[in-house]
């Protein structure tokens, strides 16, 4: 073997280049059992993002069961999820396009079920005993300053659609009793989000299908966050809950809601988008379910007699979207060396097989940094978390002299949390000789409830804090180059790493990803459900109206001092482009080194593969020119103003 070559951080040369990650990659969503067959969801960014069903048979073939002018995909709620139900060989699924349920048997095109509207649709169920479709429906038609959101029902065959329960702001998760009399539910209110305060609901359903003997059973003697109501085979309804701070599985039975095992991790996700689950009933006695400690995620069973959690032994450390048919479980998972794969574990043996892996490209594990999982000092005597990936390449090493650049990563949400899963972008920047550290800031789940809440009215303050501490903290231990410094993020991640380059000295570049720089025009301009999202994190507006100014780093690019580079979908809802653009402009004026890459038909988030490699690769060309090194691979540069 040859020895390595002495190259510069930065400078190397991967096999992860930006083409290798798409060829072949595609994102893998929710799955779905029905009888024998088993079916997932596919977003390809060759066919510009496009969301695809993928049917499994028995024989183990594999078919798209999406025509190629459809794509699967629900905008309630701008995040989506939710988007498809399969019973008895028939699909039920939103179409992005038209946002109407459409209805495909196997050996169909889809039909229209619902009529062009401004209707959006969600989180569907089948009500067989009635012959229709229980949903969460989002109304853009009507005249007041927001859509009302409500639950309803679908005629299978006339498709007319009634409501069932209104009143609320938000409402998600219908679900009904295995004898079909009884439906539960979850709402919430303004100002709060599901992963504040929210309430469960319960109801029976007469024959022609209306609401009678409306309760709320959870949630509303206290502040809690409930999600993922589920029906046991005998009937009792389950849930998640962080009542005593963790996100533990509860269910309610004979009027008594009790706790089935108590446990410092979280059983639950937050609820940004429809569909979730992490867990399943295998039968009466037993659940399958997966949870979170110190960002790592488990599987287990839970013996529902003795209450016992039974760990089941796997290398994934990151698992979504688990259901189970009594035999086997299903789910999406991932480890830091494998890229994420639907998954079917046989639930006799616990053998797992894998029924579709997320990336084609067959790596040496030898180019694969594997992270490891840090606490450090933060403000006030306390300690964050984050993930820490060494530089890693084979082939290469630095002169001995040299500290790596150090790229953090603010992740989005905020209200969300790094994982440890494979990520091939965050490998593409450590076999190039890049440090890189994955932020759990305060306010990131996977902690508790307190841990959450760090980030109440300190948004800005605490994310802030966190990443430039755990930057500081690599430098204090000889891991990275104090002059090297940068940080990325998109969405929130976005705010937090303009406030950082804004409000604090210590990154000395940054990539804003469709991030917010002025706070007044989030809360002012954005859709429902995160319309007063800022109430929590900054304060009630426009009573605070001074400290969203004074939070918000549009007004303050006099204390910008380093460069920093944009990208942005111009169809963006939740973040508007002239967010980005007057940061731009704002730069500009003040000399500083800037670029702006606008992609027209993106929204939030890149769904297409040449505009992932021009975001991926137009990062690096931009740190290359800031921090003085060559670049190993020849990529599509771009204007850096006041370079």
């Amino acid at each position: 073997m040859a020895s390595p070559q002495i190259a510069p951080f930065g400078s190397w040369k991967s096999p992860i280049t930006a083409d290798a990650i798409l060829a072949g990659s595609i994102g893998l969503g929710a799955v779905a059992i029905d009888g024998d067959d088993l079916y997932w969801s596919e977003s390809r960014p060759t066919e510009k993002g496009r969301n695809v069903l993928v049917k499994r048979d028995r024989t183990g073939t594999t078919v798209d069961l999406t025509p190629a002018t459809f794509n699967v995909r629900t905008r309630v709620h701008e995040y989506g999820g939710g988007s498809f139900l399969i019973e008895k060989g028939t699909t039920y699924f939103v179409n992005f396009r038209d946002q109407r349920i459409y209805t495909q048997s196997l050996s169909t095109d889809p039909k229209a079920l619902t009529p062009e509207s401004q209707k959006r649709y969600a989180d569907f169920i089948l009500d067989s005993a009635r012959n229709q479709l229980i949903t969460v429906c989002e109304d853009h038609g009507n005249d007041s300053p927001e859509p009302d959101n409500f639950l309803a029902s679908i005629n299978l065959e006339t498709g007319e659609l009634k409501t069932l329960v209104s009143g609320n702001d938000f409402y998600s998760s219908p679900r009904l009793s295995p004898n079909q009399s009884q439906l539960s539910w979850i709402t919430w209110e303004h100002p709060n989000l599901p992963w504040d305060s929210t309430q469960l609901w319960l109801a029976d359903i007469n024959s022609t299908g209306e609401l009678e003997n409306i309760r709320c059973i959870a949630g509303q003697s206290q502040i809690e966050s409930i999600s993922e109501p589920k029906w046991s085979p005998d009937g009792m309804l389950y849930f998640s809950s962080d009542r005593d701070n963790w996100w533990n599985l509860y269910r309610y039975h004979q009027g008594n809601i009790e706790l089935i095992y108590p446990m410092e991790a979280e059983f639950a996700y937050p609820h940004w988008v429809f569909g979730l689950s992490t867990y399943t009933f295998v039968n009466t006695e037993k659940i399958i379910c997966t949870y979170t400690q110190n960002g790592r995620w488990y599987l287990a069973e839970i013996d529902l007699k003795t209450q016992k959690l039974i760990p089941i032994e796997t290398p994934f450390s990151n698992i979504t979207s688990l259901i189970s048919n009594g035999n086997i479980a299903l789910f999406i998972g991932s480890s830091p060396t494998a890229s994420s794969a639907v998954i079917s574990l046989d639930l006799q043996t616990k053998d797992w097989t894998i029924l579709k892996q997320s990336s084609e490209l067959n790596l040496d594990a030898r180019y694969l940094s594997v992270p490891e999982a840090i606490e450090f000092p933060t403000e006030n005597g306390l300690t964050a978390h984050a993930w820490y990936y060494p530089p890693q390449n084979p082939d290469y090493q630095a002169p001995e002299t040299d500290l790596p650049p150090l790229l953090v990563k603010s992740h989005g949400g905020p209200t969300a949390a790094a994982g440890n899963a494979l990520s091939l972008k965050i490998q593409y920047w450590t076999s190039r000789g890049f440090a890189y550290l994955d932020v759990n800031y305060g306010g990131s789940t996977g902690y508790g409830r307190a841990y959450r809440q760090r980030l109440d009215h300190q948004w800005g303050i605490v994310d802030v804090d966190d990443c430039v501490n755990g930057a500081k903290f690599l430098v204090e231990q000889g891991k990275a180059d104090p002059n090297k410094l940068a940080i990325s993020g998109g969405s929130a991640g976005g705010y937090t790493t303009l406030a950082a380059l804004t409000f604090r000295q210590t990154f000395k570049a940054g990539a804003s990803h469709y991030g917010v720089s002025d706070l007044e025009a989030l809360a002012t301009d954005t859709h429902k459900f995160e319309a007063r999202y800022l109430d929590r994190l900054i304060g009630p507006y426009p009573e605070e109206q001074e400290l969203y100014k004074t939070r918000s780093p549009i007004n303050f690019t006099n204390q910008l001092a380093c460069p920093v580079i944009f990208f942005q979908g111009l169809e963006d809802k939740v973040v508007p482009p002239n967010q980005a653009e007057m940061m731009v402009e704002a730069l500009k004026q003040k000399g500083l080194p800037v670029a702006y890459v606008p992609f027209p038909e993106e929204q939030h988030g890149f769904r297409i593969a040449a505009n992932i490699k021009r975001a991926l690769e137009g990062e690096l060309y931009f740190y290359s020119q800031i921090f003085g090194f060559s670049l190993a691979d020849e990529v599509e540069t771009l204007e850096i103003t006041n370079l």
